[in-house]
């Protein structure tokens, strides 16, 4: 009797060791299969222990609440939990406690890490500038001597139809445009903008009828600031800078543009601080964050500012020299820039723009005042992106002033045009 229960009890345990090699093999390589196999293992270990455990001792009692009603599973437990098989996959496998799900913060420091890494043509040069080599969107136009503006005081009248604003003191010698035709996506896009690979500017987002119902008149007095003007790249220099010439730098435009709208009656901050230039080296790529830290400061302690223009300088090929004649002078075209937080796969969460709508808008009436009273003053509107600190208010824009090849005189000679254009759309005309 004996020799035959010994014999059963090889052939019971010898069993158990080739179907748990084989459930091993077959379900370690599946997600999630090894802990199942497992299961099945130690369930099988347990039942055959039991087998064993009552042909050998059918008299003995497992008291219930030790280990469970029986011990077949604890050697079962016991059996497989000591196997290197096991073992091994386990430590693979078993995430340790309290890390199962990642910090959110470091998860959004990951997502930037792969965007960038993704697009980190993006970061060249801060990533706004166009680099233009003639091919597009820089044709070079001089308006015909008798379509030169004259400043006259006599109102001229406007089909209301028209999508400009209204002057009394500038005549319309440009293009107009009817809300039919803006209507049309393709007209609108054809016409206006330019799109950078590194997003999409859909019929979703670019619908002209609400561009131009957005109200951009100014409800503060001046008593108070009003307008920001600042410089990401305070660094950028045109054409003839030099020691005859040091001033010939995008700060000195913007100071020109300030003198220039203070003289309308506006509230204006220039801020001229170094955003660019770091323990003596120029880095334009870290210029955009701490220009953020910089003007955030500026709108805390002036929170009536509604009115936020970060003034660039463009680059170009060398090749390229863009200068038109406007209001009877030469003039280096000026492009408005709107980033838009979205890459062709979607929105950029981590980089929220409450205020994109608004910002496209306050361009768009700019450009289309531009074409209108001062034709050849503005290139098409270049869309980017990312969002180059846009967010800090509706009326947000930032601005290209010519480029490296153009003359300090041809870039200045822009803000008084520019100036009569915001004051138009900031007047609610």
């Amino acid at each position: 009797m004996r020799q035959r229960d010994r014999g059963i009890n090889w052939f019971i345990k010898n069993m158990m060791i080739a179907v748990s090699l084989i459930l091993a093999v077959l379900l370690a390589g599946k997600t999630g299969g090894f802990q199942r196999a497992a299961g099945w293992l130690k369930g099988g270990a347990g039942l055959g222990i039991s087998y064993i455990w009552r042909s050998q001792y059918p008299g003995a009692v497992w008291e219930e609440g030790e280990t469970g009603d029986f011990p077949g599973g604890f050697f079962g437990s016991v059996l497989f939990g000591s196997s290197p098989i096991y073992r091994y996959k386990g430590k693979r496998e078993v995430p340790k406690a309290g890390y199962n799900e990642a910090d959110p913060a470091y998860e959004g420091y990951l997502e930037s890490g792969r965007f960038y890494e993704e697009h980190s043509f993006l970061l060249y040069d801060g990533g706004e500038e166009s680099g233009e080599d003639g091919s597009v969107n820089a044709e070079v136009h001089r308006a015909p001597e008798e379509q030169t503006p004259v400043k006259t005081e006599i109102p001229v009248e406007k089909d209301p139809a028209m999508t400009c604003s209204s002057s009394s003191i500038w005549p319309i010698v440009g293009a107009t445009y009817r809300r039919e035709q803006l209507a049309d996506y393709d007209y609108m896009m054809k016409h206006f903008y330019n799109v950078h690979a590194s997003t999409t500017a859909g019929r979703d987002l670019m619908k002209a009828d609400d561009f131009l119902s957005e109200d951009f008149t100014l409800t503060g007095e001046s008593d108070k600031p009003q307008i920001l003007i600042y410089h990401t790249h305070s660094q950028e220099e045109f054409a003839d800078h030099g020691p005859d010439n040091p001033g010939a730098t995008i700060v000195g435009v913007g100071t020109y543009l300030t003198e220039l709208l203070t003289a309308k009656g506006y509230n204006v901050i220039h801020d001229t601080s170094v955003y660019d230039l770091q323990g003596g080296k120029l880095d334009r790529n870290k210029a955009y964050t701490l220009a953020l830290e910089g003007i955030s400061g500026i709108l805390q302690e002036n929170p009536s500012i509604e009115v936020v223009l970060d003034i660039h300088r463009d680059g170009v090929n060398e090749s390229l020299h863009m200068v038109n004649e406007v209001n009877g002078k030469p003039t280096a075209p000026i492009m408005f820039f709107n980033g838009i937080s979205q890459t062709p796969k979607g929105q950029i969460e981590y980089l929220p723009n409450p205020y994109r709508e608004k910002n496209l808008a306050f361009s768009f009436q700019m450009q289309i005042d531009a074409a209108a009273y001062f034709p050849g003053l503005t290139r098409k509107i270049y869309i980017k992106g990312l969002r180059y600190n846009q967010h800090l208010r509706p009326r947000s824009s930032l601005i290209e002033v010519g480029a490296q090849t153009n003359t300090y005189q041809e870039a200045l000679n822009a803000m008084e045009p520019l100036a009569e254009v915001l004051d138009m759309v900031l007047q609610g005309n």
